[in-house]
């Protein structure tokens, strides 16, 4: 018995859900903010929110980037990418990388690490080869073999309900 089975979905079916309240649903939820790097010949990046840890065994991660994307093609062509996931003072240079058409890493200090660009100060950074891309819906996601990590003691950014901040720890429920 398969309990795993391909299911068909129909992407140009009618969507029921209104796209602005699926918009804050996802809002509502604080996600890390990163910054994906790669280089042909000079640095690129861009600023992602949407990523995960996919797998321990062995060690992947996973990246969204829309379709239209300049760093996508990219990445396609490097079969790399950086991985840095900012440090909670870092919403500027978040800022920064989420704009389009400027240099984006002109005043931003950074570093080739594993042949990749990485931000300094972050609070931690993935070297990755790429494994497979498959699209979904307006995002391709993007899966990546880590080569090389590290962390460092810094509190991540966050982002939720439009808003950066970082993560306060409460203490558990009696």
């Amino acid at each position: 018995m398969n309990l795993f089975e391909e299911v068909p979905v129909d992407t140009h079916a009618e969507v029921v859900v209104d796209p602005q309240a699926f918009r804050a649903a996802m809002g509502a939820v604080a996600t890390p903010v990163s910054i994906v790097t790669t280089t042909l010949d000079v640095p690129h990046g861009t600023t992602v929110s949407a990523f995960a840890s996919l797998s321990l065994d062995p060690p992947m991660v996973l990246v969204s980037l829309q379709h239209d994307s300049d760093l996508l093609e990219l990445i396609a062509q490097s079969g790399r990418f950086g991985l840095n996931v900012l440090a909670f003072d870092q919403a500027g240079t978040a800022s920064t990388f989420a704009k389009r058409g400027l240099d984006r890493f002109a005043g931003v200090d950074w570093v080739m690490d594993q042949g990749l660009p990485r931000i300094a100060g972050i609070a931690s950074w993935a070297a990755c080869r790429v494994v497979d891309q498959v699209r979904a819906g307006d995002h391709t996601i993007v899966t990546g073999l880590v080569e090389a990590a590290d962390s460092f003691d810094v509190a991540g950014l966050v982002y939720q309900h439009r808003r950066f901040g970082h993560f306060t720890p409460v203490e558990p429920a009696a």
